[in-house]
């Protein structure tokens, strides 16, 4: 029987994993009312069936055993716990102290999973996404809440990126598929609410396959819907999941869900405690069997019940630590030969914070992974300290890194900027982070960002300073638009949003991130969708062995130019019917074709 709340004959089973527990109960609500039901020990899992139908009824469970968190044992049946595989909750989680407190009732704190009625499948398909596109990664609340065109109602919620306005933007930058930031339900960590601030982001997950209310309330069946007009359109969709850690944190964090009935399942050191190669606080353990079972079946939901193009993995060598990285981990395997998962996308985030974390190019194929050396090498070179062979390996994609991409597609997945960092407006006119507003003392984020402010720092009414930043935007949008690999623009990159130099937004759910619609550079926007219908006459996934590298004179390039930092720039001619090729010029920029 699967894990979670399932129909069966004549009426309604659970299963729940809890091998340490001593005593489990399924416990329903009605109301204000809970009634508990005392589950069977099975193995290391507890079950239940009752008779009737009880679609729709809201449930968590409590468990009952030793509590000694310095052992990692953390029963505690005052905790109500939410279904590791629910597929629908009642309300968003809101963090309370209470929640990490032994003894105390959390049942009115915690939401309560929501036993599914039928679930349609989706009929299988392939992905519209293929590598080589664009990909524009998307914060649904930031990125509809100020649409003047979308309904009031749908703001911020899955439902209005199919809305007519949305689609036709979308369109209008030839973008293959979006990438949604996470959808899933979270919780804020625990130092947010004292500051009056909340997670904005999403990457803090406690239910992996449970769709965050406030972005989704209608279910999986607005992601459905959503995805299936955006297919209809051309336009794949990817989600971001986050399985390396989730919401509860370190040993003070809060107990929600697997902590209370499996805390086992996170990684702990040879003394019992929790190992945080994620910076989280805590690391799911992928060497355990059961672990990897759960994120296929987060995976293969999203799949089957909402007809996703694929996955992108937070913090991804996590899931092939055991505990170290191996390129040949299980879960590589068992995606692979999973009839539903085989062919769908799947991009790596190549690094996390555990030793030997930084990972790019490690991941076996067909798995895309983004490429910060792109970012880095593309921004150092318009900054004025990179140099042009570097920006060349990038252009070419990055075999130093990828192998030749002659003949299979290019896994790397190139950007400038991405949710984590300065946006690309701000990546050339603040020299450093200003991060005071996360009430951290402009401590958190990353302090080299390889950016430069054209002499002035932030908003500039400067003529020339502002020259400086759209020549630099344009340079910098050029490169991605010519480099082999897939790329990804992120939402409002393409006509200059701004974040005021913050470089880590993740608690800023207000104007600092909402897309600012009616303000924005459309100049800039029409000059970037011109870069994507130039990107679209050619296959960009691949980078021909028969072109050939010039100088901007029609010379062609020797090592001696190569190596000359006062080489201007220069050109690759692509074979005939292959793909546009390019020009880097240093004073003129980048241009295709």
């Amino acid at each position: 029987m699967a894990y979670g709340a399932h129909p069966a004959p004549g009426g309604t089973a659970w299963r729940v994993r809890a091998p340490l527990a001593q005593a489990v109960w399924l416990c329903l609500f009605a109301g204000a009312g809970e009634t508990r039901h005392a589950m069977a020990r099975d193995g290391d899992d507890w079950t239940l069936t009752l008779p009737g139908d009880h679609a729709g009824v809201r449930y968590g469970y409590r468990a009952a055993g030793e509590w000694a968190p310095e052992r990692g044992l953390w029963f505690d049946p005052a905790k109500l716990l939410v279904d590791p595989h629910a597929v629908a909750l009642d309300r968003r989680f809101a963090y309370d102290p209470a929640l990490s407190t032994f003894g105390v009732d959390t049942a009115p704190l915690v939401p309560k999973a929501v036993v599914p009625g039928p679930l349609p499948l989706v009929p299988p398909a392939p992905p519209v996404f293929a590598p080589g596109g664009l990909i524009y990664e998307v914060n649904v609340r930031a990125f509809t809440m100020l649409h003047p065109d979308v309904p009031q109602h749908q703001r911020g919620t899955v439902a209005a990126l199919a809305h007519p306005a949305m689609l036709a933007h979308l369109r209008k930058l030839g973008v293959d598929a979006v990438e949604l930031m996470p959808i899933v339900a979270w919780v804020d960590e625990r130092h947010l609410p004292p500051l009056g601030l909340r997670n904005a982001w999403g990457y803090n997950p406690v239910a992996f396959m449970a769709l965050d209310p406030g972005l989704c309330p209608g279910g999986v069946a607005e992601l459905r819907e959503t995805v299936a007009t955006l297919r209809a359109h051309g336009i794949g969709t990817i989600l971001d999941l986050v399985f390396n850690h989730t919401g509860e944190s370190d040993a003070a964090g809060p107990i929600l869900s697997l902590r209370g009935l499996d805390n086992q399942a996170y990684a702990h050191d040879t003394q019992g405690q929790l190992i945080n190669d994620t910076g989280c606080g805590n690391t799911l353990d992928f060497a355990q069997p059961h672990v990897r079972a759960m994120t296929l079946d987060a995976l293969r939901h999203f799949v089957s019940h909402a007809g996703v193009d694929g996955f992108r993995f937070d913090l991804a060598p996590v899931l092939a630590r055991g505990p170290g990285f191996a390129a040949d981990a299980p879960i590589f395997a068992e995606i692979a030969a999973d009839p539903l998962l085989a062919d769908r996308v799947l991009i790596a985030e190549p690094w996390d914070i555990g030793p030997g974390g930084y990972q790019l190019g490690q991941f076996p194929a067909p798995w895309l992974e983004w490429n910060d050396r792109f970012r880095d090498d593309a921004r150092r070179f318009w900054r004025g300290d990179g140099g042009l062979g570097q920006l060349a390996t990038r252009l070419a994609g990055s075999a130093d890194m990828f192998g030749p991409c002659d003949t299979a597609p290019c896994r790397s997945v190139n950007f400038l900027a991405a949710h984590d960092g300065f946006t690309l407006a701000d990546c050339v006119a603040y020299a450093v982070k200003h991060n005071h507003a996360n009430g951290e003392d402009n401590r958190d984020g990353h302090d080299d960002n390889h950016s430069w402010n054209n002499g002035v720092e932030g908003p500039s009414d400067d003529p020339a300073a502002l020259a400086r930043r759209q020549a630099a935007l344009r340079a910098l949008l050029g490169t991605l638009f010519a480099s082999t690999g897939t790329i990804m623009l992120t939402a409002g990159d393409e006509f200059g949003r701004s974040q005021q130099g913050n470089n880590n937004a993740y608690a800023q759910d207000n104007a600092l991130t909402w897309i600012d619609w009616e303000r924005r550079d459309r100049d800039l926007e029409h000059f970037v969708a011109g870069l994507a219908a130039a990107r679209a006459t050619g296959d960009m996934a691949r980078f021909p062995e028969d072109g050939q590298w010039l100088a901007l004179d029609g010379a062609a390039m020797d090592a001696a130019r190569w190596q000359d930092p006062a080489t201007p720039g220069v050109a690759w001619q692509a074979p005939p019917d292959t793909r546009p090729g390019f020009r880097v010029s240093r004073s003129e920029g980048v241009s295709l074709g």
